[in-house]
């Protein structure tokens, strides 16, 4: 099982790092087939505070992954308009879970796969979302068949959740989560994040 985090130039650490960092448990779980990869168009990429990382793969790789997390940043907009990328990205959700945060909910939008779905972003990015033709609506998570979007730098845990339940089960995504919330706080972070993620499940 492959997932992969699109990560571009002016990248937002929390969506692309929490998520990465989230989803790799598996691996350490025992399941030796679980591989997340940082993906870009370059073989590294500066984050909007200055974080420069490497890729593990490119775009074509990506979009042949089980799953592909969009991220966001700062430079999405100049993203969007850079056919040499936009052209890359050939997904179908037919057979791919498709996942976005914050920006990322825009270049989904550009490239026609959130169809009449309602979808969420962040503040920022909802009047771009929204002249892409998409209904935004003012939570956190929500999905529609095999994609899902989100809204809010901390709301990549719901992304995760939503990945994990659907690809490994509600009983892994559980585990992953409680791994991850703080101290004294485990149920009720597990509990919220269920209750964002269940009716799409």
């Amino acid at each position: 099982m492959h997932i992969a985090i699109l990560t571009f130039d002016g990248f937002n650490e929390l969506d692309s790092l929490i998520a990465y960092g989230m989803l790799s448990r598996v691996s350490l779980l025992g399941d030796k087939d679980w591989h997340v990869s940082i993906a870009s168009p370059t073989s590294r990429v500066t984050s909007m505070n200055g974080l420069t990382i490497d890729a593990h793969i490119d775009l074509a790789e990506a979009c042949q992954a089980d799953a592909v997390l969009v991220g966001s940043g700062r430079k999405t907009r100049e993203v969007a308009e850079d056919s040499t990328i936009m052209d890359q990205l050939r997904f179908d959700p037919s057979r791919q879970l498709l996942a976005a945060q914050c920006s990322g909910t825009f270049l989904l939008a550009k490239l026609g796969l959130l169809g009449d779905a309602p979808a969420c972003t962040d503040s920022i990015s909802k009047p771009w979302v929204q002249a892409a033709g998409v209904n935004v609506v003012n939570q956190a998570f929500y999905a529609n068949g095999n994609v899902a979007t989100a809204g809010g730098c901390l709301s990549a845990q719901y992304l995760v959740a939503w990945l994990l339940a659907r690809l490994k089960g509600t009983e892994t995504a559980h585990e992953v989560l409680h791994y991850f919330a703080p101290v004294g706080e485990k149920e009720g972070y597990v509990t919220q994040a269920f209750t964002h993620i269940e009716a799409h499940l």
